[in-house]
């Protein structure tokens, strides 16, 4: 199990992109959270195998339909098992 953290920037607020990154990570059998962040970024946490990570990460490069991503910025951490879902963070 591995762990990595992603912040996606371009046209990905209000877009639906964290509704549809939630659907993906679950799909993928993840569990984290994902949020909007101030500067109009996306910010996501997802624990699982890394190929459904890595599957999550090469999703989050094109996003639900009206997303424009510019960067996707990958960062892998150590698992820390703290998660017991999938989710949208506030």
């Amino acid at each position: 199990m591995e762990r990595v953290h992603i912040w996606v920037s371009g046209k990905v607020q209000g877009v639906w992109y964290r509704a549809t990154t939630v659907e993906k990570a679950r799909e993928l059998g993840l569990r984290g959270w994902v949020r909007n962040l101030p500067d109009g970024r996306v910010e996501i946490v997802a624990e699982g195998p890394r190929g459904a990570l890595e599957k999550l990460i090469a999703w989050c490069h094109e996003g639900p339909p009206l997303a424009v991503v510019d960067e996707v910025k990958v960062i892998w951490e150590p698992y820390t098992g703290e998660f017991l879902n999938f989710s949208i963070a506030y």
